[in-house]
């Protein structure tokens, strides 16, 4: 079936007539094409940039392939059309290429330090295995490499880096070896700037960023994942480390209190900022929406930035094709214009995944 959908495009800002089969996207009139939508606005599919349809809610690795598409599921319906997974338990290439699944980025099983991590979820693994687990887990994903960069150390009773900096310097090189993208979960001042100045490709939420280490990630193009609905959370984790670890939940507080202006400097430095909600696990599937909003309420990214990190900026990093000729036929379709009101995100009145109709009431 080929659809035809005409709206304003953006980020163009021009009324555009889109034909849609289910390999791409024609600027040209294609027979027997049927119209889905002649109004409103039309962005290319949302993406979340920091998933885990491996990971159910409460942290616990998914019990199937089912399981994951059903997580994927909940993203699609809300208008995430890719998806970039940050790590899985359980792999599942088959999804990549399957009907009514978003687009998938994925890396393999977070490489994590010994007795350090979620249990079940991550490969453990001692500092002189490291290099050689990125690459296993390069090869297990389809471009990406997830690590442990930091992690609470019961020993300290504080945040601290999963291994030595050589060892994650070694990490970093490793991926990008054998042609792989890397990036890392961490929360802590020192883990973040020795993984920046060793040239990740991607920091994941980056809490303990300072100016100096956000100016060098934007002279090298290092991307920010911040994941601000995983911060908001940081409260909740505190009070229950409080009693044992009271230095720990101190530092929590305080890299929650500052994030939204870390952020904001990021992105006003020119850091590529892009919208990851950090689901499974703590957070539930099916928030870009809100994590969008919290980019522009709280960190004060302006609102066609917010835009950007969430659709065609995203897709444009992960190299998802977006809505030109030739490109790839996903799209979320909105009655008015998202950038008046971002609120209007969470709401799409159209989902269109590789050239098929989405309806979430029909799964």
């Amino acid at each position: 079936m080929t659809l035809h959908v005409r709206g304003v495009v953006l980020p163009d800002d021009e009324v555009r007539d889109l034909w849609l089969t289910e390999d791409t996207v024609s600027f040209a009139p294609l027979p027997g094409a049927r119209t889905l939508s002649t109004e409103g606005f039309i962005l290319p599919g949302l993406v979340d940039a920091h998933c885990h349809i491996g990971i159910a809610y409460g942290a616990r690795p998914v019990a199937s392939v089912d399981e994951a598409r059903q997580l994927a599921t909940i993203d699609r319906d809300a208008g995430v059309l890719a998806i970039r997974d940050a790590g899985s338990p359980l792999p599942y290439p088959e999804l990549d290429d399957e009907p009514g699944m978003p687009r998938l980025a994925r890396a393999g099983r977070h490489v994590a330090p010994p007795r350090r991590y979620l249990r079940d979820i991550g490969v453990e693994v001692v500092a002189e295995d490291v290099a050689d687990e990125v690459v296993n887990q390069a090869r297990a994903g389809n471009g990406w490499v997830k690590l442990v960069g930091d992690w609470i150390d019961r020993g300290v009773g504080d945040l601290a880096p999963a291994w030595e900096a050589d060892t994650l310097r070694a990490a970093v090189a490793a991926a990008h070896a054998v042609g792989a993208r890397i990036t890392a979960h961490t929360f802590s001042e020192e883990a973040v700037e020795i993984l920046v100045r060793g040239r990740i490709d991607s920091i994941e939420h980056g809490t303990g960023l300072s100016l100096d280490l956000i100016d060098t990630m934007a002279r090298n193009g290092t991307a920010l994942v911040p994941t601000m609905i995983n911060i908001a959370t940081f409260d909740e984790i505190a009070d229950h480390a409080a009693p044992k670890f009271p230095g720990y939940a101190a530092h929590m507080r305080a890299l929650k209190a500052r994030f939204p202006q870390v952020v904001g400097a990021a992105h006003e430095a020119g850091v590529p900022v892009f919208v990851g909600t950090d689901a499974g696990g703590g957070i539930r599937h099916g928030l870009a929406a809100e994590e969008m909003l919290l980019l522009h309420e709280q960190a004060g990214m302006p609102v066609e930035a917010v835009l950007r990190a969430a659709s065609w900026g995203a897709r444009e990093w992960l190299g998802f094709p977006g809505l030109v000729h030739g490109g790839w036929p996903d799209l979320v379709v909105y009655d008015a214009d998202p950038r008046v009101d971002l609120r209007v995100v969470r709401a799409p009145r159209h989902i269109v995944l590789r050239g098929r109709v989405i309806d979430p009431a029909r799964p």
